[in-house]
């Protein structure tokens, strides 16, 4: 059974962290590897890993991709300003950003604007595209800035 601390968050021991740094750089790695790796036998790192997401710490397997082979290398972010901030207004505007696919991220900001986005697109014409037919029609859109990424200095996939 893991340890909850009083603010909710899972309390985790050196195995458990390190079990998580090793799948987070390879989330391939069979369970013998992985046992190896941490210096555990295959079984208790088995019931580790097992634990770690039934607790909802790993919430799933991702793999890396090559967007520029993928041919969609070029990324935006968006500054999303909102005419109106009041649940409901917060709420359609979630809702309605979720069916852009080319919106690999949306987060709520608190600062000088409501939303930072994370476009990814083919290229410079195509984000025009996603930009003013897809993103400054979003519910309560008042006003948007976009920022074209030239490198990936660090990046989490």
């Amino acid at each position: 059974m893991q340890n909850i601390e009083p603010n909710g968050e899972i309390a985790l021991d050196w195995a458990d962290r390190a079990i998580l740094d090793e799948l987070s750089r390879d989330a391939r790695l069979s369970m013998t590897e992985l046992a190896k790796r941490v210096g555990l036998s295959k079984t208790p790192v088995s019931s580790r890993v097992r634990r770690l997401e039934d607790a909802g710490v790993i919430t799933g397997y991702r793999v890396g991709l090559s967007w520029q082979k993928l041919g969609l290398g070029h990324i935006c972010f968006v500054e999303v300003r909102l005419t109106d901030t009041r649940q409901k207004a917060l709420q359609a505007f979630n809702k309605a950003v979720k069916d852009i696919p080319e919106v690999e991220e949306c987060h709520m900001i608190a600062g000088g604007y409501d939303y930072l986005l994370k476009v990814r697109t083919k290229n410079i014409e195509t984000f025009r595209s996603i930009l003013g037919e897809c993103i400054s029609a979003l519910p309560h859109v008042a006003s948007s800035s976009s920022y074209v990424a030239m490198e990936a200095v660090k990046s989490g996939s």
